[in-house]
C-alpha cells in the first residue's frame, strides 16, 4: 500500500450543458480506473436543467413537457442516486471523479464529507449548514441561519441548501453536489425538489442577500481549499 498523499487537480468548466458534463464525466471517470489520470474535481455550473436519478419518480416533475420547453429547461435521466433536481445558474456544481481506495472506501462517509464542504463554503458567510438525519444533501435552519447547524431536531425550520447525489463504480466516484448561491428559486416549482414536499428550498443569496456574495467562479475556487481540507489532499492543478 502506498503512503503517497493524496493529490487532485481541480478543473473550472464554467457554464456548460448537463449532457456535455455528463460525457466528461464518464470518460474521466473510466481513465480514473485505469489509472491514467489523477483525482479530478469538475467544478462548474449548469445550463437550466432537471436530471432524474435511479430512484426517481417522473410525477415528481410538476410541469409539462411544453412547459420546461418553453422556459428552456432539459431533462435528463442520470446514472446518480436520488430523485428529481434542478440544476441551473447560480449554482455550484462539484463533480469529484475521486478513487476511494484504500483508506476512504466508505459511502456514508464520502457523502458526509460532501456535505462538510459545502458547510464550509456557506460557513464562511456565517450559514450554518449540516446534515439531515433522514435526507440527504446540505441543510440549515431558516429561522437561525447563523446558528451552528446542530441537527434537524434542533431546527424549528429546516430548508435544503445543497443536493447529492453520487454514483461509485469500483470505489471511483461520479456526479457530487450542488450547492445554492445564487440560484433562482421560483424554478424549483417545477418540481418536487429530490421528492421532498414537507421543507422548502433555499440559496445563500436568499439568506445573506445576493449583493453581499461573490460569483460562482469564486466559490470553485474556494471549494478547492476545502477539499483539500475535507479530504486531506493537496490540489496540484488548481482553477
Amino acid at each position: 500500500m502506498s503512503n503517497a498523499p493524496r493529490t487532485f487537480s481541480a478543473r473550472w468548466l464554467g457554464r456548460i450543458a448537463y449532457d456535455r458534463a455528463y460525457a466528461l464525466q464518464q470518460s474521466l471517470a473510466e481513465s480514473r480506473k485505469r489509472g491514467e489520470i489523477p483525482d479530478t474535481l469538475l467544478l462548474l455550473e449548469h445550463d437550466p436543467v432537471l436530471t432524474l436519478g435511479r430512484a426517481a419518480h417522473r410525477e415528481n416533475i410538476l410541469w409539462t413537457d411544453e412547459a420546461l420547453a418553453a422556459r428552456g429547461v432539459s431533462v435528463h435521466e442520470s446514472s446518480r442516486g436520488g430523485d428529481v433536481t434542478y440544476h441551473g445558474p447560480g449554482q455550484l456544481v462539484a463533480y469529484p471523479i475521486f478513487d476511494l481506495r484504500p483508506d476512504r472506501c466508505d459511502v456514508r462517509r464520502y457523502v458526509r464529507d460532501l456535505v462538510t464542504v459545502m458547510s464550509r463554503l456557506c460557513s464562511d458567510f456565517s450559514v450554518g449548514v449540516g446534515p439531515h438525519g433522514s435526507m440527504v444533501g446540505a441543510w440549515t435552519d431558516l429561522d437561525h441561519p447563523s446558528a451552528v447547524w446542530q441537527g434537524e431536531a434542533h431546527a424549528t425550520r429546516p430548508a435544503k441548501i445543497g443536493a447529492i447525489g453520487v454514483k461509485i463504480s469500483r470505489w471511483v466516484t461520479m456526479h457530487g453536489f450542488a450547492l445554492n448561491i445564487h440560484t433562482q428559486l421560483d424554478d424549483f416549482a417545477m418540481i418536487v425538489p429530490c421528492g421532498i414536499s414537507t421543507h422548502p428550498v433555499c440559496s445563500l443569496a436568499s439568506i445573506v442577500g445576493g449583493d453581499t456574495l461573490p460569483g460562482i467562479e469564486w466559490f470553485a475556487k474556494r471549494a478547492v481549499a476545502h477539499f483539500e481540507e475535507v479530504f486531506a489532499s493537496e490540489c496540484v492543478n488548481g482553477v
